[in-house]
């Protein structure tokens, strides 16, 4: 594969999804735009990865403090949950470990907050070699100037800033399999 697609193009042998910090205590302090789009999108990316077979990773940020994942994701998110304390997942040695052993070198990336817990993760998985997919529909923060820095300074520093449907369709590659139409139900399930 060349270095283009290599970093651009998601191989479904070799990607995890990585939902960061989607808590209680959070929420009500989001840009509510930006929250509703996450809303929107996470469970789809979730629903998409378990389709697919695909490993996903959840963190939760100090939970005593900032309570647990919200309940419209602690189902799909509770059998893989890591509590944390650090604000780069990569500063857990749990995530490190979980990450490792999926065996991926490409993580899609989403939750809050992009400026914080979100950009530091992308940042320390880009120094650790990982091929990072930021998706700027399914991410969130208090502000909306920090969400827009934090997505300048992620692909400056060598992020692919993607979509929902961008990831999920780059995943399956074609049309026509049952993964292919599972996927495409999903989407159809979007609101603008």
């Amino acid at each position: 594969m060349s270095e283009i697609k290599s970093k651009y193009w998601l191989d479904s042998s070799q990607t995890a999804l990585l939902v960061i910090d989607v808590q209680d205590k959070l929420i009500s302090s989001m840009d509510q735009q930006l929250y509703q789009q996450l809303l929107q999108n996470i469970p789809l990316l979730i629903e998409g990865f378990k389709i697919l077979d695909l490993p996903i990773i959840a963190t939760e940020q100090y939970s005593r403090g900032l309570g647990h994942t919200i309940a419209e994701l602690q189902n799909a998110t509770e059998q893989f949950c890591i509590e944390k304390l650090t604000f780069s997942c990569c500063g857990d040695e749990g995530f490190i470990s979980a990450l490792s052993k999926t065996k991926a070198r490409q993580v899609v990336v989403v939750g809050m907050e992009t400026h914080v817990c979100v950009l530091q993760t992308v940042i320390d998985l880009l120094d650790q070699g990982y091929v990072v997919h930021l998706v700027r529909d399914a991410v969130s923060s208090r502000f909306a100037g920090d969400y827009a820095n934090a997505l300048d300074s992620a692909a400056a520093a060598g992020a692919v800033i993607t979509t929902t449907e961008t990831a999920l369709f780059q995943l399956i590659k074609v049309a026509g399999s049952d993964n292919f139409k599972a996927i495409s139900r999903l989407v159809r399930q979007r609101t603008k």
